[in-house]
């Protein structure tokens, strides 16, 4: 049996994070039954549109490495992390250390919208195959 996703992590860089809230909306009634976590600046651009949504810490403050924490700890099932790959982060040892966390424990990473979409739209064809 497929296990189905049931908690999302979102992460999106300082010139991802419209991309990210348009993803979210655009796909409102499949995010909305999922548990969403966020980084914190994220997080506050999501819950202004309505959803709800588990706020950690900013990005470079520590957000990446408490995100990497629950994708170890078995608590996230897919990270949608929006990255900028033109522009520095001062944080890319976490930004790495969580895009390793993914690999070992077998969570689904998406780094831009259209593998994310991909991934949000199995998550929808999983549950109508498990609802059968």
């Amino acid at each position: 049996m497929t296990e189905l996703v049931k908690s999302v992590a979102l992460i999106a860089h300082d010139g991802k994070k419209p991309e990210m809230v348009s993803f979210v909306i655009r796909n409102k009634n499949k995010i909305e039954g999922l548990k969403l976590f966020a980084t914190g600046t994220t997080g506050g651009h999501i819950m202004r549109e309505g959803f709800e949504v588990q706020r950690l810490l900013s990005g470079p403050k520590g957000g990446d490495a408490q995100i990497a924490a629950l994708v170890a700890t078995g608590d996230v099932d897919a990270v949608f992390f929006f990255r900028d790959p033109l522009d520095r982060h001062p944080h890319e040892p976490d930004v790495q250390m969580l895009l390793r966390l993914c690999d070992v424990h077998n969570v689904a990473l998406a780094t831009n919208p259209r593998t994310a979409q991909l991934i949000i739209d199995g998550i929808q064809f999983q549950e109508e195959e498990h609802d059968q």
